[in-house]
């Protein structure tokens, strides 16, 4: 049962309102968003579950499952993103964040990088205004002002290019988006990868504030306040490819090993805080200033951005962000202060 994976597509377009559907059929909510990440293993998921939730998609438990390593990453050159939370192809991925956390420009910048990959960057454009939402609509080939509209011009583009769709979280309460997503059947050769978005903060407040998802970008505020982009969580956000065991053994081992002593690191920086750093053991020395060089390589330059910070966009191809984290994690770069990794694209390119 190893290779085999629960179809999240299909499920969703069978049940649009999943989690109020699960709730009303006895399912506890995080039961089914860990089966949808991959958190869960269809494996050790119970049969019940199973059979409810093939009731639920009138449909056999048979034809919500998939069998072999068929979900994909769509590879970005943003080291955070494709080492800790990768966007998942096809798939629908999320941005929880509150206001000013710098999720419509990480937005921008996804959208700028697919629009190189060639594909088709469609925003239907929210009700609301925000300074970043220029950069945004800027990185989007196409801007649709409602979900018909989005339907049309995704029809019309669908044979051509892969899309990137991005819509903000009153079309997914409403229900709209996943109707949409309905109608729009994948054609052969074109996928629709989705991303919602949450300028006005509410999804942070909520345990599931868009149903299950494939992959979740969590922002962290302790981040933000000591300007590291993009801000994201390295603990809590999680993807469909990296814990359901898509990822090739290397990527894997690492990205453990790395959360790992993230985590401990974050736990050590308040003691750090109250107590200073002479006071912590030998070996949660050594975890802290690993965690520090982690923490400072995973930040990035954005080319959306550089009219404002003055730097110049990095990308970096994963194989060389795994090759670099592993010599971080390995102890090859003890001697480097942290201080020299922020903002970089490799580390050769270190000062």
């Amino acid at each position: 049962m190893d290779n085999v994976k629960l179809n999240v597509a299909f499920l969703r377009k069978r049940v649009p309102n999943l989690t109020i559907a699960a709730k009303e059929k006895g399912l506890r909510p995080a039961t089914v968003s860990n089966l949808c990440t991959g958190k869960t293993p269809v494996g050790r998921a119970e049969v019940r579950t199973l059979v409810a939730l093939a009731e639920l998609a009138e449909c056999k438990v048979d034809d919500l499952l998939i069998r072999g390593n068929q979900v994909q990453m769509i590879e970005t050159g943003i080291k955070a993103l494709d080492f800790l939370a990768p966007i998942t192809k096809g798939g629908i991925n999320g941005f929880i964040a509150r206001p000013g956390m710098g999720q419509l420009v990480l937005l921008a910048e996804i959208f700028y990088r697919l629009k190189e990959m060639d594909y088709a960057t469609v925003l239907i454009t929210p009700s609301f205004e925000s300074p970043d939402l220029k950069e945004v609509k800027e990185s989007s080939t196409n801007l649709c002002q409602n979900t018909e509209i989005a339907y049309q011009e995704i029809n019309d583009l669908k044979g051509k290019h892969d899309i990137a769709l991005a819509v903000d979280r009153s079309l997914v309460v409403s229900g709209e988006i996943y109707s949409l997503l309905e109608k729009l059947e994948q054609k052969e050769g074109t996928t629709i990868t989705t991303f919602l978005i949450d300028p006005t903060g509410e999804a942070v407040d909520e345990e599931l504030p868009y149903g299950p998802l494939d992959t979740i970008w969590n922002f962290d505020a302790e981040l933000v306040s000591r300007k590291l982009f993009p801000a994201l969580n390295p603990i809590s956000s999680t993807s469909v490819i990296t814990e359901g065991a898509q990822l090739d053994k290397k990527h894997f081992d690492l990205q453990q090993n790395a959360r790992k002593i993230m985590r401990r690191y974050r736990e050590l920086r308040f003691l750090v805080s109250a107590f200073g750093y002479d006071r912590l053991q030998f070996a949660d020395k050594k975890i802290y200033t690993q965690g520090m060089r982690l923490e400072a390589y995973l930040t990035q330059a954005f080319y959306v951005s550089e009219p404002f910070t003055k730097k110049n966009g990095t990308s970096v191809p994963l194989s060389d962000t795994l090759d670099d984290i592993h010599r971080i994690l390995d102890g090859q770069l003890d001697a480097l202060n942290h201080d020299q990794l922020f903002y970089i694209g490799l580390l050769n390119d270190s000062r």
